[in-house]
């Protein structure tokens, strides 16, 4: 396996990017593995080395790099709750449009690298980063494929919301979602998959039973190894369905 970690220009600056592919046998698809809230970690890039591992050219992209933030984790320490808050905080400063901006730039950038093959790529995204890997599905033809694990956001009345932007893209979709989600109910869960029917959408909702919302993570105390496999097999297939 090959990595790096380099600064990717963007229309609002630069972000710090780690890429990951196999060594040999390339080029490889792209991925475009967008982060959770709690930011850049290795547990992540862990995850982007397992992708890259199967034979993708993984690209994980800093999302906060417009607030000077890389990882929470060198950052001050703070109390619990405050930590928790200054965290929702770097959530909410980026949007669907910015991130959209920021992928225009790491797409450019996998044009230009010879390791990188063209053509199909696909988008996953986690927690706060579902609705950034189905619009980017509907936003670049590039993509042929997306996933959202355990997304949040997926209902709402904006004209980028999930339920909506689904319809507008040919790519083959899918949404892994926690039975038990705060941040995604159950009612939430329902409303989109029936917006997905009426559209006509690519796509398919899979409840993960007696899960909740971060079972993938294998640093958070909600790890559920068994979910998290059947979450890996899921995306391995859609892969190989859309990008070979």
């Amino acid at each position: 396996m090959l990595e790096r970690t380099i600064d990717i220009p963007t229309r609002d600056g630069r972000t710090t990017t780690f890429i990951v592919h196999p060594q040999r046998e390339g080029p490889h698809p792209l991925i475009l593995f967008f982060m959770d809230a709690p930011a850049i970690r290795e547990e992540l890039r862990d995850m982007a080395r397992r992708i890259a591992s199967v034979g993708y050219y993984v690209m994980l992209p800093n999302l906060y790099y417009r607030r000077g933030v890389m990882e929470l984790g060198d950052l001050p320490p703070l109390p619990e709750d405050q930590a928790r808050a200054r965290m929702f905080d770097l959530m909410g400063s980026i949007d669907i449009p910015m991130v959209m901006s920021d992928t225009e730039g790491l797409i450019a950038f996998a044009d230009t690298d010879p390791a990188a093959k063209p053509g199909a790529a696909g988008a996953i995204g986690y927690c706060m980063s579902g609705q950034y890997a189905i619009n980017a599905a509907a936003r670049f033809s590039r993509i042929a494929c997306a996933a959202s694990l355990y997304g949040v956001q997926l209902v709402t009345d904006g004209p980028d919301s999930p339920h909506r932007v689904a319809q507008a893209t040919d790519a083959e979709l899918y949404f892994a979602c926690a039975e038990h989600d705060t941040w995604a109910p159950l009612e939430t869960v329902a409303a989109l998959e029936e917006a997905l029917k009426a559209d006509g959408a690519r796509a398919e909702v899979e409840i993960y039973r007696g899960v909740h919302h971060g079972f993938a993570f294998p640093q958070r105390a909600v790890y559920d190894k068994p979910a998290a496999e059947r979450h890996w097999a899921r995306l391995f297939s859609l892969f190989r369905r859309n990008l070979g």
